[in-house]
């Protein structure tokens, strides 16, 4: 399992400023990063993602600042490793398609709606040496994308979540999920998966501690015949779900 030399699955500011020295003006006089810079943080999880993933990221300068260790513990909650996998928006920095590819030796499509990121992410993939099969969505979500007797192990995604656009966190095509709690791309989704997916095979989503959205996912799952498991963790300070679904 990639691991800082400590032994803790992260990296030291001290480490990272070797990588990026240019983060020593993010510091303070008590040798703490300014988390609050977009910059700072970008530096920082690009060092994060070189020193313990082994991964080369260059991140959009408007897209969503995407933190490698809880990609990489999602893909852990469901990846076995040799899987047939799609990744439904695989955003700017394509991390986890990287992840999945490079540390779990999977089979990886991916998809991205977005031009500049679907650029963005193509550069990554070329950039690590990375089987990646990457596909521009144009506005679907895996029916009309994917390619009818596609069939995959897994089909995992960071959905978009929010109800209403957010203000200046994300683009609205990466925040704005739809329906009352934000579910509605997860549910579509899900819906979907079920004439792509191997039997036995399995739909992660990587979502916020944020009930009433995992409550309707789940209830939509069970209803279209899933069997639902939540797992929750934290990284940081912040808790986070893998909501897994098996055909």
């Amino acid at each position: 399992m990639p691991t800082w030399k400590d032994g803790k699955l992260g990296l030291p500011v001290r480490e990272a400023v070797k990588l990026f020295p240019e983060l020593e003006r993010y510091l303070d006089e008590r040798g703490r990063l300014d988390f609050s810079n977009r910059e700072a943080r970008i530096l920082y999880n690009r060092a994060i993602a070189k020193a313990v993933f082994g991964l080369d990221i260059e991140y959009h300068p408007h897209g969503l600042v995407t933190t490698p260790v809880s990609r990489y513990i999602f893909l852990k909650t469901f990846l076995r490793g040799g899987e047939r996998v799609l990744e439904i928006g695989t955003g700017h920095t394509a991390m986890m398609a990287l992840m999945a590819a490079k540390l779990f030796n999977c089979d990886v499509t991916a998809t991205e709606l977005d031009g500049e990121f679907f650029e963005y992410a193509r550069k990554n993939i070329e950039r690590n040496r990375a089987g990646v099969k990457l596909i521009r969505s144009n506005s679907g979500i895996i029916r009309g994308v994917i390619p009818e007797g596609e069939f995959f192990d897994v089909i995992f995604s960071a959905p978009p979540y929010y109800e209403e656009p957010t203000k200046g966190v994300l683009t609205e095509l990466e925040g704005v999920g739809g329906g009352k709690h934000g579910e509605g791309f997860s549910v579509r989704l899900i819906e979907e998966a079920l004439d792509y997916l191997k039997p036995g095979g399995r739909v992660a989503l990587f979502l916020p501690d944020k009930g009433p959205l995992i409550e309707a996912v789940e209830e939509k799952g069970k209803e279209l015949g899933y069997s639902v498991r939540d797992v929750r963790f934290k990284v940081g300070t912040r808790w986070r779900h893998s909501l897994i679904l098996k055909k």
